[in-house]
């Protein structure tokens, strides 16, 4: 009774752990998709230029991942010395260093967008990544559709279609038609390359989990080792895209503008 009393116990308490972790990724999702392009415009609306230092922006947190990562590998190490350092395979960490650079150029053709759309549009126009990423999960994961998935797609891509039929009625100031119009076509570029790798990301998720040639779970800790390995090579691609820029010439000017914006958002 006592051994049973005692696996239900660890059962419950591994359940309320992932409800924990998935509320505390939910909530946090919801305050960068939200908090993060209105900051972006207005740093914007402030005097700020510099697309490459929004976009590094996006991904410059990925230190923060090192907690969670540093913690699994010393429960591993206590529980067996001999426990490797990472848990995915080396080729899987190199496929996500190619989709962290791939989400590098993301999220700077979603910075570059965002100066020449109001948050309203910009925002309607991402979330069509639903489209892409339905479409593409189809052909890479072999993602089931279901009903609810088709008329979502069908909605968001009404409301896109909408948005351009009224490309003059909410230009922010001092944009012109064509800038608009190119602001509102990288949109949805950034949409449909950012659909494009999350169905990578859940293949590469299938590869690392089938590592070794023995299948296991898709761990809290697996999943964060490539997400820190996707965001530091986002930072390093926003980087290398600064340098070349010479943002960081201009730096106290930028850093002055954000400023601006977060006394703005927040005072």
């Amino acid at each position: 009774m006592d051994v049973e009393a005692r696996k239900d116990s660890s059962v419950t308490r591994g359940k309320l752990t992932r409800r924990l972790l998935a509320a505390l990724n939910c909530g946090m999702l919801a305050l960068g998709t939200t908090a993060g392009p209105l900051l972006t415009r207005l740093y914007y609306d402030k005097g700020g230029d510099r697309e490459w230092l929004s976009a590094w922006l996006q991904s410059g947190g990925w230190p923060l991942l090192l907690v969670p990562v540093a913690a699994s590998y010393a429960a591993r190490r206590a529980r067996d010395r001999a426990a490797p350092l990472l848990l995915a395979p080396p080729r899987v960490l190199l496929a996500a260093a190619g989709l962290g650079v791939a989400t590098g150029a993301d999220n700077f053709i979603y910075a570059y967008s965002l100066r020449y759309l109001p948050v309203s549009t910009s925002a309607i126009l991402i979330s069509t990544q639903l489209v892409f990423t339905v479409f593409f999960a189809f052909l890479i994961v072999r993602q089931r559709l279901t009903a609810a998935t088709v008329n979502a797609v069908a909605l968001l891509t009404a409301g896109a279609a909408v948005l351009g039929l009224h490309v003059s009625s909410d230009r922010p100031a001092g944009a012109t038609r064509a800038q608009y119009l190119m602001g509102f076509a990288l949109t949805l570029g950034a949409a449909a390359l950012y659909g494009l790798i999350l169905p990578l990301v859940e293949l590469a998720y299938r590869r690392a989990a089938a590592g070794g040639g023995s299948a296991r779970a898709v761990t809290y800790a697996l999943v964060m080792e490539m997400q820190l390995v996707m965001g530091f090579c986002a930072t390093v691609f926003c980087t290398v895209g600064m340098v070349v820029n010479k943002d960081f010439q201009v730096r106290a000017h930028a850093i002055k503008c954000r400023t601006r914006a977060l006394n703005f958002f927040f005072f």
